[in-house]
């Protein structure tokens, strides 16, 4: 049955009734992007990154091509297959490789060579010329002609190869890797060979991508730095460490705003790289990219890599780089950088694959609209700053009752309330006598109320959005979201993330979003939604009365 309607300007129609549309939606996202969700059509675009990405992972331009034609309720247009095939054709038509002990950039096409090296902002990088089809760059340029070339539409493939680093050799104990965390594992590895070493493994929360950076690093057997979101994922990655592989605690170092421990492994936070005086100052704690002979380096969270990291990245493209996430999506649009300076996409697990096999749990994901009162909704009226509705609507003062009714609806259930702004939070908090989790607290205090929860003692805990990342909460099996940052699809693939770690009973979880009826959240809610509904998730759209009539049917 056609479901897709492929359009001259590189989007992509599907049709939601389609009984292929799950399987259907899961391959288009492998080289598409998922733009809108209407009820009954879908919108996707193909992008170039999405096409080097698919084409990095041996997608080939001619299966896409069969693909869209084999489901296309018409003729596709003659200029996107054109375009799919230009596109997917210019990634590896560049290439790098080291030659004597020193890079070379290679090019398929001399025409391209010739294009490239009449460029301004490449001939810097360039250096004496070989022959129609190659020139010499200096080792220091590694990451920078990359970054430069990929903006001209010419993704470079890297196989210049690795340093390996200081050795440290690193034994998995009391550990069962998962079929898909070895498949991640060896497809960044490669079996060693130079095509291997650097690039994105995408999982979801819950899914064990610390197990899978563990792995890695237990083939590569190297002194090993890793950059993570905060104090608490620095912990939770030393326990880890600690508990699945032999690495003795005192070759573990931590590297925060508290402690500056430089060892054989070391976690630090991409908060205390970034750390400087004033924005005068330089950057004095980059300083540790260089001070052992790394042989790795993970970046956790690789989406929320901060640009001053970018830079430091360019100059270390000699060593292994390793980049883990839920998502690709960057909301500051730097996708491209993270492609050419970590790698590109080398693997991929479908978000409903894992819930299918019981390695996540499964969520039913509802939107419930709520009404503003009588004298908010006046208000809310006369405010014409854009930023001020959306708050005004993001703190609704109802919510609070909605809230009540979830709570009763799902009584003694490890429950997270998540939210973006801190009165309302708080107010929250005093409602419902429940603690809260803020930036505000100290580590220790936010470890003690953590504890707390995954031992039972605490069944509510209110989190602000220093708990979108890097929280290892297993038994939460309900996440009530009651405020986020505008339509920011990488905060909503996080948050439902706080309750995707498989449960021992049921397996089955709930992620509630409260969004004032009507207005600018309603309006950023759908954008939120986009990168879950391409994972297959799709949400019930609910008015709050059908909450308060306990007319919801839990699953």
């Amino acid at each position: 049955m056609s479901c897709l309607i492929v359009q001259a300007d590189s989007t992509i129609l599907l049709e939601t009734n389609s009984p292929q549309y799950v399987e259907i939606s899961a391959y288009l996202s492998l080289f598409s992007d998922l733009m809108k969700t209407p009820e009954h059509i879908h919108t996707y675009k193909i992008t170039p990154i999405s096409m080097w990405n698919a084409s990095s992972s041996g997608i080939k331009s001619q299966d896409i091509i069969k693909f869209l034609k084999k489901h296309t309720k018409f003729e596709i247009p003659l200029k996107i297959c054109k375009e799919i095939q230009m596109y997917m054709n210019r990634y590896g038509i560049l290439r790098i490789e080291q030659k004597n002990g020193q890079l070379t950039l290679i090019s398929r096409d001399s025409d391209i060579m010739k294009e490239i090296r009449k460029s301004e902002v490449i001939q810097p990088y360039l250096q004496d010329e070989i022959d129609n089809f190659s020139s010499r760059i200096n080792l220091i340029h590694r990451g920078l002609i990359k970054q430069e070339l990929i903006q001209l539409g010419f993704p470079v493939e890297d196989i210049a190869g690795y340093l390996c680093g200081e050795s440290l050799q690193i034994q998995l104990s009391d550990v069962k890797l998962r079929d898909y965390q070895m498949d991640a594992i060896e497809a960044f590895y490669q079996g060693g060979k130079k095509t291997g070493g650097s690039g994105l493994i995408v999982l979801p929360c819950g899914s064990g991508k610390t197990i899978v950076g563990i792995g890695v690093m237990s083939k590569l057997n190297c002194e090993t730095l890793i950059l993570t979101t905060n104090v608490t994922s620095v912990k939770q990655w030393k326990r880890e460490i600690l508990t699945k592989t032999d690495v003795p605690e005192e070759c573990i170092g931590e590297y925060t705003g508290d402690i500056k421990q430089v060892k054989p492994v070391t976690i630090a936070t991409y908060q205390i790289l970034t750390h400087r005086k004033n924005k005068d100052h330089d950057f004095i704690h980059m300083e540790l990219f260089k001070k052992r002979n790394w042989g790795l380096i993970i970046y956790d969270e690789v989406h929320l890599l901060p640009a001053p990291v970018f830079r430091e990245t360019a100059n270390i493209q000699a060593t292994r780089r390793l980049g883990l996430t839920a998502t690709l999506i960057r909301e500051d649009g730097r996708e491209e950088d993270v492609f050419s300076l970590v790698g590109p996409k080398r693997f991929y697990f479908p978000w409903k694959q894992l819930e299918k096999h019981g390695w996540i749990s499964k969520v039913e994901c509802y939107e419930i609209r709520v009404d503003l009162s009588a004298d908010v909704l006046d208000q809310y009226h006369q405010i014409t700053n854009q930023k001020l509705k959306f708050r005004l609507a993001s703190e609704n003062p109802m919510k609070i009752k909605v809230i009540n009714q979830l709570l009763k609806l799902h009584p003694d259930t490890p429950t997270l309330i998540i939210g973006q702004y801190l009165d309302q939070l708080k107010e929250i908090s005093n409602h419902f006598q429940a603690p809260l989790i803020t930036g505000e607290l100290s580590h220790d205090e936010r470890e003690l109320l953590y504890t707390g929860f995954k031992e039972g003692k605490i069944k509510l805990l209110i989190v602000s959005k220093v708990a979108n990342f890097a929280i290892d909460l297993p038994d939460a099996a309900v996440a009530i979201q009651v405020s986020g940052s505008y339509g920011s699809r990488q905060e909503e693939a996080q948050r439902l993330g706080r309750v995707l770690r498989p449960k021992k009973s049921d397996n089955q979880a709930h992620f509630y979003t409260l969004v004032t009826k009507d207005s600018k959240e309603q309006e950023f809610s759908l954008k939120r939604q986009l990168f879950l509904v391409e994972q297959g998730y799709q949400y019930h759209i609910l008015d709050e009365k059908q909450i308060t009539n306990k007319e919801l049917l839990t699953s």
